[in-house]
């Protein structure tokens, strides 16, 4: 490192590197260390400080195992280099920190590895004296970063060297009063080989603290019980149990939830298998929370080649999703004392009995008592003739889901029903009489769109009390007057003026105070209306006191997806979750026709309560003007406990920014830049860290994708 060795000057949780002196201002440099654990998921923001103030935010990129790297123009002023965790309570360790300066011919063929088509842009500015342009685009070359699939990301992310095990167990062993797992493994006439990987996945794992509880339910193969007495007495943490008679997985998993020994239980199907570090990973969210209840990975498929594919990487705790599809399983621990306490699980419940253990164990649970953890840790195997349980009766099982979900939506008056592709939906009840809407819809002239919203909103929607305030700035158009005419008489429309400059959070504000309902919806002039049931659905949503923002399912007019929710850090502030996916597709794990939590939803189509939007203090007028006051109106609303939800069931067009244009002038750029600043500074660790988007995932874009 250039100016000789320097240490770390702690600074609360963070770690500050000092870099004064060293001459590195102004510099291409690569910066690489290693967040020691990570496993190549980011915890860390790093950030520069220049001249005494915090400096740009600097995404680093994921190398492998642990180790990160950014590459780029340090800013001239430079001081220090700052590493604060992302979560608050959970120090990082980083190690092997290193910064090297890049010269210009190695920084343009990084570039052009990565995007030739910038850097050839990027090389002709320069050549035209054009430093700040041509510095611009070199970066955005070297950030970009290539789509890799699972088998690379495998060889990259998750897989372990004699080394990383060695550190794996040492860690473990290191550990005072290490918690106790108990794996509980129904057996049934498996076919042999998948048997063996199971068990020998389990007797392979790096953490030791582990019993297996297997009961064999009366299996008609002798040589099951042969293999399993074979493995018991190869290893004592093993002890099977055989079942005189067969009664099927919940009655299975029941005998063996009674053997256990283990603070915490673990579920494997007797042919999946568990990745070498999963008990480890699981010890270790139990250590740094004793109070977790359930924990729950990562999966993927195996077939019988032993071939990984079909990677689901989850969200966190998402409350919403859990009612319409079970995307917790696998890999499944929960607290011992808890799952006895539920009766483990119910029989009559085949198929399903995973998701109705969940529905049961969540209901009432506070999040932070669940912990997600985003590494795979369980291969689930889809190979042909394993004798998987789930597989035998499809129809009993969905029988069996909508009865579960019956049975927890009861308390609160929900019904449950069959939803798109046989998932669960719950229908939450209006009261009655059903409470008064305030639509409120900002607008300057086009009458033409703000006409077809209108009509949509007084003959297609169904939906008893309508109170609808079209807040004017500055509509001058005859048609636009003439379209208020039309409407003078009408008690449910009131047009109120707010003249000046375009400020749609000042707009909405406005249009807020003047709303007489407690539900208040904030629409844009450029949405058409499609179906009927739409804002009963989002009022369902939004009168659940747990529940902020709700938005809808917007499509383009020429029927793909714009909005399916927003995802955090996407585009470095937020983007739209599935953007431009035809609009009939299910998207990832069906996530497009489930309901679901997410971070933040659009202002183009919000329902909130108004004491909700009033206790947070509505849209922020005077720092977002125009871009993100929705993100950051569903930020705030996170931070103060409630829950913001998406629902596919309300489905309307969207000819975005049809009104208003888009941003092309440099006035509206530079707005556009300031705004997207104060989002970063404000709120940077939520930015990077999105609960409803697995980190493993790309941020370039929300689809979903490595």
């Amino acid at each position: 490192m250039p100016g000789g060795r320097r240490s770390f000057v702690v600074e609360g949780e963070a770690l500050r590197l000092d870099l004064a002196g060293t001459g590195l201002g102004d510099a291409w440099v690569t910066i690489r260390f290693r967040d020691v654990g990570s496993g190549g998921i980011g915890r860390l923001l790093l950030t520069v400080l220049r001249d005494g103030h915090q400096g740009a935010i600097l995404s680093e990129e994921a190398l492998g195992g642990d180790a990160f790297a950014w590459t780029g123009r340090l800013p001239e002023g430079l001081r220090a280099l700052v590493f604060s965790p992302l979560a608050p309570g959970r120090p990082v360790a980083v190690a092997d920190v290193s910064i090297a300066r890049r010269g210009r011919l190695a920084l343009v063929g990084r570039a052009a590895l990565r995007s030739p088509a910038r850097t050839v842009r990027a090389v002709y500015w320069r050549s035209l004296g054009l430093k700040v342009r041509g510095r611009g685009l070199l970066g955005a070359a070297l950030r970009d970063r290539r789509d890799t699939g699972y088998p690379a990301w495998i060889r990259r992310f998750d897989t372990l060297d004699a080394a990383g095990r060695s550190r794996l167990r040492d860690t473990a062993a290191a550990w005072d009063a290490p918690p106790l797992i108990s794996v509980l493994m129904p057996v049934h006439d498996p076919a042999p080989g998948v048997l063996e990987a199971a068990l020998r996945s389990v007797r392979a794992q790096l953490y030791p603290h582990w019993d297996l509880c297997v009961v064999d339910d009366a299996s008609t193969d002798p040589a099951t019980g042969r293999r399993l007495a074979a493995h018991a007495a190869a290893d004592p943490r093993i002890r099977v149990m055989r079942r005189p008679v067969n009664g099927h997985i919940a009655r299975a998993t029941n005998d063996a939830l009674a053997m256990a020994r283990g603070t915490f239980v673990a579920f494997l199907d007797h042919d999946d298998t568990l990745a070498e570090t999963a008990l480890f990973h699981v010890a270790e969210a139990v250590r740094s929370d004793p109070d977790l209840v359930l924990i729950y990975s990562d999966e993927d498929k195996i077939d019988a080649r032993g071939r990984r594919f079909e990677p689901h990487f989850k969200s966190a705790f998402d409350r919403e999703l859990l009612y319409g599809q079970n995307y917790i399983n696998h890999l499944t621990v929960v607290r011992t004392d808890a799952l006895r306490a539920l009766g483990g699980l119910r029989p009559g419940f085949e198929g399903s009995q995973d998701h109705d253990l969940l529905l049961r164990l969540t209901a009432g649970l506070a999040p932070e008592r669940v912990r997600h953890i985003p590494k795979v840790l369980y291969h689930w195997r889809a190979a042909g003739g394993s004798g998987t349980f789930s597989d035998r009766a499809l129809a009993q099982a969905e029988t069996a889901r909508l009865r579960a979900l019956a049975e927890v939506a009861a308390p609160f008056g929900a019904r449950a029903e069959r939803g798109a592709l046989g998932f669960n939906r719950l229908v939450r009840p209006l009261p009655a009489p059903a409470p008064r809407v305030s639509v409120i819809i900002p607008t300057r002239d086009r009458a033409e769109l703000l006409g077809q919203v209108l009509a949509g909103l007084f003959t297609a929607t169904d939906y008893p009390d309508l109170n609808v305030v079209v807040v004017d700035n500055d509509s001058r158009e005859a048609a636009t007057h003439a379209l208020f005419g039309a409407y003078a008489d009408d008690t449910r429309l009131r047009v109120l003026a707010v003249p000046g400059p375009f400020n749609f959070s000042e707009l909405s504000n406005r249009g807020a105070d003047a709303a007489t309902g407690p539900v208040l919806l904030f629409l844009n002039n450029d949405v058409e209306i499609v179906e009927p049931g739409w804002l009963a659905e989002m009022v369902s949503l939004a009168l659940d006191p747990s529940v902020g923002a709700v938005g809808a399912k917007l499509l383009y007019p020429d029927g793909t997806l714009q909005h399916g929710g927003i995802v955090l850090g996407v585009g470095g502030v937020a983007g739209h979750s599935h953007l431009g996916l035809p609009g009939d597709e299910p998207g990832y794990f069906a996530r497009m026709v489930l309901t679901q939590e997410v971070s933040a939803v659009t202002g183009a189509c919000l329902a909130v309560r108004a004491d909700a939007f009033a206790a947070v203090g509505g849209f922020d007028a005077a720092h977002l003007a125009v871009a993100f006051n929705d993100v950051d109106l569903c930020l705030r609303l996170r931070a103060a406990g409630y829950r913001n939800v998406w629902t596919p069931h309300a489905r309307l067009v969207h000819h975005e920014s049809k009104s208003r244009g888009p941003e092309d002038t440099p006035e509206k750029r530079a707005r556009f830049e300031a705004e997207t600043r104060v989002m970063q500074a404000r709120w940077e660790p939520q930015l990077r860290a999105d609960p409803y988007y697995n980190p493993n995932l790309s941020r370039r874009s929300a689809h979903f994708r490595l």
